[in-house]
C-alpha cells in the first residue's frame, strides 16, 4: 500500500519516501490495516509523516517512535 496518496502535497526527498513507505507498509501489515480508506490507516500515515517531517528517516527510528507514539511495543 503506497504511502504516497496520504503526503498531500508535502515535500520529501526519494530517499524519505521510501523509509516512510516501508514504515508504512510494515506497520499496515503489524496492525492488519489493508484499506488505505481505512480511519486507523490514514492515522498510521499521518504520524508517519508528521514524524519524518521532524527529519526523522530512518526506517528504524522511523518505526519505533511510531510505535511509541501509538504507546505500541517495538
Amino acid at each position: 500500500m503506497p504511502l504516497t496518496p496520504f503526503l498531500k502535497g508535502r515535500i520529501f526527498d526519494p530517499e524519505a519516501i521510501t523509509a516512510m513507505t516501508a514504515v508504512f507498509v510494515d506497520l499496515c501489515a503489524r496492525l492488519g490495516l489493508r484499506d488505505k480508506a481505512d480511519s486507523a490507516t490514514r492515522l498510521v500515515a499521518e504520524k508517519i509523516i508528521e514524524l519524518a517531517g521532524t527529519g526523522a528517516y530512518d526506517e528504524d527510528g522511523l518505526r519505533a517512535a511510531t510505535l511509541r507514539a501509538f504507546g505500541l511495543p517495538e
